[in-house]
């Protein structure tokens, strides 16, 4: 490599990184603004299509089992076809969905919409995350890939405002709230067309030189891009399940699924259960929470540049599951305590959930990577899709109390399960990704391309 060249992993943040952060984080917007929509819907939908507490779990769990079957097929498609075609085909399919629900008839009809849209949506994360993590520079890579919790906050709180505002529309007003995801989703397809192929895939498959025209057109001519050609590694399923991979593959999706199913059970329904907690006073006390989930995103990006990976993981699995069991424990007349701890629970589990944009895309190779972020996203999302749909169910049928202290039990879980197997990825390049302490690296491949950009 000449003195004059600079490769990806060290060149500053510039006008085509934010670019391609731009066009990835606009999934997160409307991926939180399409789950933040469904709880004040439920307050139209239900009276009209009679919805029981069965077909209430199974609608706000929808989305969720969309994106399992999305994160899992396109994941595993684009380290086969490439990012590009599904960073489009993903868009076409959410736009599309999301003007269908407004013509749903039957329970039935709005779960398939749902299903649909959250299918789009597993895709472009599998990809989105991938795309991003393969442009960005090492120095920027957890900020940039952190922010995706913060966008997506900011899509859920922005869903609250707009649902409000639209429940004066009458009795189809919910049709109303759930077809306008569909204005995001079009702008975003509409920006997305003309964006290039991850070079470090073209590379990897071998295009050399499309991969070297996309970096200089994009990056610059003195940019290079240092990688490897493993011919020996064909990617998909099997090579995650591998010996060398096994145990990165089951933390992602284990750490992922034990962050998101409180997340999305309590706050998909979490006007009802302010409301059995005794602390829904107007509208005060939601509004507090949903600006602490967007004051913990930001927060969570501090953190994931101040701290290590593992150390701020470990630490926010132990203060959330201390947090939800306080909040089982804590009586009703306590009303100030239980409204700051669920606040510290909202702050904190904000916060962690940015890593759930860096860890899976900081922890595989560039042959498997898309479907290492597909395959911890499905995972995530069927364990987010069960607890949204068990949460009615099991509060109807237990109580509240008892349901929470499971949530708290699973956040325990996650301490446990990252305290053994969390790797820390934060100094790694992505060359190097899935060569963590005391793990043998990729074997090394029968050719090897140096500076070949």
């Amino acid at each position: 490599m000449s003195g004059n060249t600079v490769r990806i992993d060290d060149l500053p943040i510039g006008r085509f990184h934010i670019k391609i952060a731009g066009l990835t984080f606009g999934a997160h917007f409307t991926d939180g603004y399409i789950l933040g929509l469904i709880g004040i819907a439920f307050t139209l939908i239900n009276p009209q299509l009679n919805l029981d507490p069965f077909w209430q779990g199974l609608i706000g769990s929808s989305a969720l089992l969309g994106l399992f079957f999305g994160s899992l097929f396109f994941g595993w498609i684009s380290d086969h076809l490439g990012r590009q075609k599904i960073f489009l085909i993903s868009f076409v399919l959410i736009t599309l969905a999301s003007l269908l629900q407004f013509f749903a008839e039957t329970a039935l009809q709005l779960f398939l919409c749902r299903v649909l849209i959250g299918i789009g949506l597993g895709g472009d994360f599998s990809v989105g995350h991938a795309m991003l993590a393969e442009f960005s520079p090492k120095k920027h890579r957890g900020v940039l890939l952190g922010s995706f919790s913060v966008i997506w906050t900011f899509g859920y709180v922005a869903a609250t405002f707009v649902g409000t505002a639209m429940l004066g529309l009458g009795d189809d007003a919910w049709r109303w709230m759930l077809a306008s995801s569909a204005i995001p989703a079009a702008m975003i397809l509409i920006a997305r067309i003309g964006t290039p192929e991850s070079p470090r895939w073209l590379v990897h498959k071998g295009r050399v030189e499309e991969a070297r025209a996309i970096v200089r057109k994009h990056l610059g001519a003195h940019v290079v891009l240092d990688d490897e050609i493993a011919e020996e590694h064909k990617g998909g399923f099997r090579q995650l399940f591998s010996a060398q991979y096994r145990k990165r593959t089951a933390f992602n999706c284990l750490f992922f699924i034990c962050i998101v199913m409180p997340y999305f059970a309590i706050y998909t329904f979490l006007p009802s259960i302010l409301q059995k907690m005794g602390l829904a006073e107007g509208f005060g006390t939601e509004m507090l929470l949903n600006a602490l989930l967007v004051v913990g995103a930001l927060l969570g990006i501090w953190c994931t540049v101040k701290f290590t990976r593992r150390g701020f993981l470990i630490g926010a699995f132990l203060i959330l599951s201390a947090a939800l069991f306080l909040l089982v424990l804590l009586p009703g007349s306590l009303a100030w305590l239980m409204v700051a701890t669920f606040g510290l629970f909202t702050l904190v589990l904000s916060a962690v959930s940015n890593l759930v944009g860096v860890y899976p895309a900081e922890s595989f190779p560039t042959e498997v990577r898309a479907g290492g972020i597909g395959l911890a996203t499905a995972a995530s999302r069927l364990g987010s899709a069960l607890s949204t749909f068990l949460l009615p169910v099991s509060v109807a049928g237990i109580g509240l109390n008892p349901t929470m202290a499971i949530l708290a039990g699973i956040l325990l879980f996650g301490a446990l399960i990252s305290m053994a197997w969390a790797p820390e990825t934060k100094y790694l390049t992505l060359t190097d990704a899935g060569k963590g302490e005391g793990e043998a690296g990729p074997a090394q491949p029968a050719a090897k391309v140096m500076a070949v950009l």
